[in-house]
């Protein structure tokens, strides 16, 4: 048995070994990687530029989308790098990063999201106290607590999975090293740390899903007590969003890793891979963007402004070109 000081890189085995079709999923993750990055730079600088969305809500949603940045950042570029070159190492260091990115980032998407909850809460049950709880102060702490614990969280686990013996087995069989796949090909025994894994795992879940629940089951009360359908329509139009949001991170982060083992495979478990690392932050600055008339509104004026900016310089470059 090797201790894992000797395991100097392991293999990303990824997708495909055929030539063309490592070209294709190269084409694929840019696609996807520009779109994400896009979609996700365009709401913060919304956010940033729009002095109607300095609430607590957009200050929220701009930590989401730059943890969405980050999340994907963390594996589609390297499944790039490998697709184009096929070139499938990933030294040991280099792959405890990418673990301890992606527990860092998955965890600050679902505290996001409750602290989210938590916001839409608080303004549509308990309107008139809204400035005061949501104040900025409670803001930036409730931020900067969702980080740090995030941060030890990710550290604890990184350091629990990196202390497993790794023998001369060391094909990854996934795109990104994603710990169920880590704990495969050790040659240590992993049940403690499948254990501690899914305790706290069901743990943390459990307390952000029932608090979301909770509280959309209030605010969908008091929602519902609205007498004008405008007034209606615009509550749901701000919590709708959110809530596809987070069901979508959690039927994915489940079936990612709390599906029965006679369901896996490696097509299952490059999916579920993908569902949980790779669809939320594509698809989370779409859905808001699409759900919210501010955040839309923002965007496209801040768009046809840089198209102005843009005619400008080509147009005083063309002049200057010409005299």
């Amino acid at each position: 048995m090797a201790n894992q000081s000797t395991v100097t890189d392991f293999l990303l085995m990824g997708f495909s070994d055929d030539h063309d079709m490592q070209i294709l999923y190269f084409v694929v993750f840019l696609f996807i990687y520009l779109i994400a990055l896009t979609g996700n730079f365009l709401l913060i600088f919304a956010v940033i530029l729009n002095h109607q969305l300095h609430t607590p809500m957009c200050f929220f949603l701009m930590n989401l989308s730059f943890s969405d940045i980050c999340f994907i950042s963390t594996t589609v570029p390297k499944a790039m790098a490998t697709s184009l070159t096929n070139n499938k190492v990933i030294s040991f260091v280099g792959c405890a990063a990418q673990v301890f990115s992606v527990f860092t980032f998955a965890g600050s998407e679902l505290t996001l999201l409750t602290i989210m909850a938590y916001d839409r809460y608080v303004a549509i049950c308990h309107p008139l106290q809204y400035t005061l709880t949501m104040n900025w102060d409670a803001c930036l702490q409730m931020a900067a607590a969702s980080w740090i614990s995030n941060l030890v969280y990710a550290l604890l686990h990184t350091t629990i999975i990196f202390r497993l013996n790794f023998c001369k087995f060391h094909q990854i069989e996934q795109f990104f090293c994603d710990v169920p796949q880590l704990q495969k090909i050790s040659c240590s025994d992993t049940r403690i740390n499948q254990i501690l894994i899914l305790v706290v795992g069901i743990t943390v879940g459990s307390f952000c899903s029932g608090f979301i629940f909770i509280s959309y089951g209030y605010i969908f009360s008091a929602v519902l007590k609205i007498p004008s359908v405008q007034g209606r329509y615009k509550a749901f139009s701000t919590c709708t969003p959110h809530l596809v949001v987070f069901s979508l991170y959690l039927s994915s982060g489940m079936f990612a890793y709390m599906r029965p083992q006679n369901l896996s495979s490696h097509t299952l478990d490059l999916l579920s891979a993908l569902l949980y690392t790779v669809l939320p932050p594509l698809l989370n600055p779409l859905i808001y963007s699409f759900r919210n008339k501010d955040i839309q509104d923002a965007v496209w004026r801040m768009l046809r402004k840089v198209k102005v900016e843009v005619i400008f310089c080509f147009k005083w470059f063309w002049e200057v070109g010409l005299g």
